[in-house]
């Protein structure tokens, strides 16, 4: 984030090694933030993938604006004004938060192992809270939130049996705080499932 001085809870400037390749945009069209979860051990292991190149025409690759580590320490991979991929078709609008979780880690895709690992910790929980105040009062069009389960509802054939489907993503978690989030934040929920 912007600043001469940061409190000490801001987010850690880490950028990636390509943030001044991705596309620019103007802060006034992000209206949505995006929870993820990284579905991997470690900050470190997810720092690895965010670095890897998948797109060679502009030689970026796939990460979030924001990671928050279980101890809620959180490091900033790209700048506000930049477009990190993080998911189809809302790049352009959208801040990605990444939270560190195991997630399905390592069977992602295998039908067999569906099941979630870990929920959000109270200090990532404490952190993403932080952060989303921060980030309304720094976007000025910043209104709503989702899961990135809720954006990509695509499945994929399952790694163990490709006659069978699975969901490709299933972040921030089925167990994830959405009521306590949205009500302090003040953000609305969009694309959200019907509970119930």
């Amino acid at each position: 984030m912007s600043g001469a001085s940061a409190p000490a809870n801001a987010p850690c400037r880490a950028l990636l090694s390509y943030n001044d390749r991705l596309e620019s945009r103007p802060l006034q069209q992000v209206d949505l933030v995006v929870l993820h979860a990284t579905e991997l051990p470690d900050l470190a292991l997810a720092r690895e993938y965010g670095e890897r190149i998948h797109y060679p025409d502009s030689a970026t690759g796939n990460s979030g604006h924001f990671y928050i580590d279980r101890d809620g320490r959180t490091e900033q991979w790209v700048d506000l004004d930049r477009v990190a991929h993080h998911v189809v078709g809302y790049n352009q609008r959208s801040v990605g938060i990444e939270l560190v979780n195991l997630g399905r880690y390592p069977a992602w895709l295998d039908s067999r192992h569906q099941h979630w690992q870990e929920t959000v910790s109270a200090a990532q929980l404490a952190s993403l809270l932080d952060l989303l105040e921060r980030l309304r009062a720094e976007l000025n069009n910043l209104r709503s939130i989702a899961g990135h389960a809720w954006l990509d509802t695509r499945s994929v054939p399952a790694s163990d049996n490709p006659a069978r489907q699975v969901r490709r993503k299933l972040d921030p978690g089925p167990d994830f705080p959405w009521d306590q989030v949205i009500e302090r934040s003040r953000l609305l929920a969009l694309g959200r499932p019907e509970r119930g």
